[in-house]
C-alpha cells in the first residue's frame, strides 16, 4: 500500500509560516493516511477540515530542514496580557527541578491579564520543594510573565487510560 501524506505550519488565515524555527502556527495534515472526517458529525468535520486540511490543534513551528517541531496545543496556551504563553515550556522549566516528577499547567481567567499560568506539581517522594522555590526556579529559566502565580502540590495528577493528563479536571 502506497500512503503519501503531507504537513504544513499555518497561519489563522492558511499561509504558510516562515520556515525560521520560531514563528509558532497550527499543524495541518492532508494525505491518504488522513481520516475522512467524523462519523455522523458534518459540523465537526467541516470545522476540522477548513481550507482542504485536517487541523490537528497542534501548535509548532517549521525550521530550514522542513523539520516540524510541537510547542503546544492550541486549547492549552494561555494568554497573558496578550503574550502567549506555552503551558509545555512552563512545564518543562519545572520538570528540570530535580524535586519535580509530574507537573501540569494551566491557564485560569485572570481580571487584569485575561489568563495566567497555574502550577500542579507532584513532589518526589520525601522532597519538601516549596511554592516559591519552584516559582523561582522557573523565573532562572524563562521571562518573568510566564512564572506560574502560584504551584498546587498533590500526590498524582488526574490521567486517562492513556496516561494523558486530563487538564479539564484541573481547570474545573
Amino acid at each position: 500500500m502506497v500512503q503519501t501524506e503531507s504537513a504544513r505550519i499555518v497561519d489563522t488565515e492558511m499561509n504558510d509560516v516562515p520556515a525560521d524555527g520560531e514563528t509558532l502556527g497550527e499543524v495541518v495534515l492532508r494525505g491518504n493516511n488522513v481520516m475522512i472526517g467524523y462519523y455522523k458529525d458534518p459540523e465537526a468535520t467541516e470545522k476540522a477540515f477548513f481550507g482542504g486540511w485536517f487541523h490537528t490543534g497542534d501548535l509548532g513551528v517549521m525550521h530550514p530542514n522542513g523539520y516540524i517541531q510541537l510547542r503546544d496545543r492550541a486549547k492549552d496556551i494561555i494568554i497573558s496580557g496578550g503574550e502567549n504563553i506555552s503551558s509545555i515550556e512552563v512545564e518543562q522549566a519545572l520538570y528540570s527541578h530535580p524535586d519535580v516528577i509530574d507537573v501540569a499547567v494551566i491557564g485560569i481567567p485572570h481580571e487584569k491579564w485575561g489568563e495566567r499560568p497555574v502550577a500542579h506539581v507532584v513532589r518526589s517522594a520525601g522532597s519538601s520543594v516549596t511554592e516559591d522555590e519552584l516559582r523561582e526556579h522557573v523565573r532562572e529559566r524563562l521571562s518573568g510573565f510566564k512564572v506560574p502565580d502560584t504551584v498546587s502540590f498533590s500526590d498524582e495528577l488526574p490521567r486517562t487510560a492513556t496516561g494523558k493528563v486530563r487538564k479539564n479536571l484541573l481547570r474545573e
